[in-house]
């Protein structure tokens, strides 16, 4: 992997983590197109880290709040655990299929189909007049969580896309569009820290010091360009809706698709 390759996959990781679309999928169609592979796929899970610290970066605050307020609030604690509930399904689940979930990571029309399939959903969604009865992250409900959980699981497929998953399913269930994403990146959290912690544990004897290097650049792009995504994606999201991502799938799958049929 070249030094510009590390960059352009940063890039791309810290553009599409937080969105609908499907970072894993994107990462895993431009290694197939540029000809970068990485041993068990590492590199596209560890640069992970950058958009985990963009997040926890921006969130700091808010963070900071719920972690004094943890001690006394009932609030406060019901969300903490509504998070942790959401987060339970994908570290059973995903460390039982782990290895299953990495070979489906190496079939790029997968990730094709999912993406164009995916972006119908999400666009059917999004135009669906749904009632919502959640219009702020801390109201959502333990149990309401853990279903969102569930949902999330659904992303384990490359291409379905963490967020789009767990954003689906809450708006099906009652949060407005806002609520659905700010949950997502409550969620992302946990989940995205225990799949670098699982992956660098299982592949870390792997990784020589060119992998490490390919690995720093990626992360410290995917940092500064997640951080630009999280400021501004909750305002975005209130004013445009998901359609524009759906859309976005919907043609990246398509070329992809076309792509493959052409050129393998």
């Amino acid at each position: 992997m070249q030094t510009w390759h590390a960059i352009l996959l940063g890039l791309i990781e810290g553009l599409t983590e937080f969105i609908p679309v499907s970072s894993t999928g994107h990462l895993v169609l431009a290694g197939h197109f540029l000809g970068v592979d990485s041993p068990k796929k590492a590199f596209e899970i560890l640069i992970q880290l950058g958009a985990i610290l963009a997040i926890l970066s921006v969130y700091s605050a808010k963070l900071l709040r719920l972690l004094l307020d943890l001690p006394r609030d009932a609030r406060t604690q019901r969300f903490v655990l509504a998070v942790l509930l959401a987060f339970l399904p994908a570290a059973v689940i995903g460390a039982g299929l782990h290895t299953y979930i990495k070979a489906l990571l190496e079939v790029p029309l997968i990730v094709c189909t999912t993406l164009v399939v995916g972006g119908v959903i999400l666009l059917a969604v999004d135009r669906m007049r749904l009632s919502a009865r959640y219009h702020d992250v801390m109201d959502v409900p333990p149990l309401l969580a853990l279903k969102i959980g569930l949902w999330q699981c659904v992303a384990m497929i490359p291409g379905v896309s963490r967020s789009g998953a767990t954003i689906v399913g809450a708006m099906l269930m009652g949060t407005d569009k806002r609520t659905a994403a700010e949950f997502s990146f409550f969620l992302a959290m946990p989940t995205m820290a225990g799949a670098f912690a699982y992956d660098l544990y299982n592949n870390y004897k792997d990784l020589d010091a060119a992998a490490l290097q390919a690995i720093a650049i990626g992360f410290v792009v995917a940092f500064v360009v997640g951080v630009f995504v999280v400021r501004y994606l909750l305002d975005f999201v209130s004013r445009r809706g998901f359609a524009p991502f759906a859309w976005w799938r919907i043609l990246l799958g398509g070329a992809g698709l076309g792509a493959i049929l052409v050129l393998g």
